[in-house]
């Protein structure tokens, strides 16, 4: 049986607790916020590279297609059509052709934390081959 001086302190306990439960979530505040910073920028680097590769695979892909002296132009276009405007402004494309196999390279600048502000010194590279088209 519980008397009224255990009672009292019970109730003054669970008030201790409650202020230590919110001086303990302020404190892992700062870590939670950078755990979810550095989990966005890891998310900001896997698109950009999946954005690198299908810059590269479209760029080709319209290469092949386009007669030898329109390729350079051609690829340069596709490959920067299906990009993001935040990353269309520092990306590069390049095409070559040597022995009947064109190629293309894009090269796209890492976003830090928001795409169109400021880059990581790093870029991604997406390269694709493919053979050309013959045509009739």
């Amino acid at each position: 049986m519980r008397t009224p001086t255990t009672a009292r302190s019970a109730a003054a306990r669970a008030r201790r607790d409650a202020g230590q439960v919110t001086i303990e979530f302020l404190g892992m505040t700062p870590t939670i916020i950078v755990t979810l910073v550095v989990l966005w920028q890891l998310v900001l680097v896997g698109y950009t590279f999946t954005l690198a590769g299908n810059a590269a695979d479209e760029a080709v892909r319209a290469a092949t297609a386009a007669a030898p002296g329109d390729r350079p132009g051609a690829c340069r276009q596709a490959g920067l059509e299906k990009l993001p405007d935040a990353w269309q402004g520092g990306a590069a494309v390049d095409c070559g052709t040597a022995g009947g196999y064109v190629t293309a390279d894009v090269d796209l600048k890492v976003p830090l934390l928001f795409p169109g502000a400021f880059g990581l010194p790093f870029d991604v590279q997406g390269h694709a081959g493919a053979v050309e088209e013959e045509k009739d």
